[in-house]
């Protein structure tokens, strides 16, 4: 987690299930558990795999590894916006597997307690839904996401791609 202390941030095995990732997507805040980012890398090149959900953009070569982008807008639905100096790919691992997410930008690390991560709203509180709470703090609210179902497709989903 390199990219955590270049950021200032102190991660110990005490902090780090309570530590998320902000980052940005059409002027929402979305968090993500630290402890599942591998690193942050600034847009390269995207090669394109067919047959695959609309909002997996392709692979990309890090460092040796190829490793499958989803662009988080296409995954929630919102309309497309050009990549720009601020769009980043953050490298997660989850169960093994390294997955890259384009976002629209990072905005920093936050330690959330219990009490600052509140249910998900009720329309989100289905058994298949990518939000898990909601953070605030400091002024801020984000949306708390579950990569496991940022990584899997939902049958509505898997219809619309056949």
């Amino acid at each position: 987690m390199d990219f955590a202390h270049d950021l200032g941030v102190d991660v110990d095995e005490e902090n780090i299930d309570r530590m998320y990732l902000f980052f940005h997507v059409q002027k929402e805040g979305y968090g993500i558990q630290i402890g599942h980012v591998i690193e942050i890398v600034g847009m390269q090149r995207i090669v394109d795999v067919p047959d695959v959900p609309h909002y997996v953009k392709g692979v990309i070569n890090l460092r040796g590894q190829v490793i499958p982008v989803i662009d988080v807008r296409a995954r929630f639905k919102m309309p497309e916006a050009e990549y720009d100096d601020r769009t980043v790919i953050i490298v997660v691992e989850h169960k093994g597997v390294k997955t890259g997410f384009i976002v629209d930008g990072v905005s920093e690390v936050l330690e959330l307690s219990e009490n600052e991560i509140s249910p998900p709203p009720q329309s989100a509180q289905q058994r298949n839904s990518m939000i898990t709470g909601v953070g605030h703090k400091n002024e801020q609210i984000c949306f708390l996401l579950s990569l496991d179902h940022m990584l899997t497709s939902s049958t509505e989903e898997n219809s619309e791609a056949v």
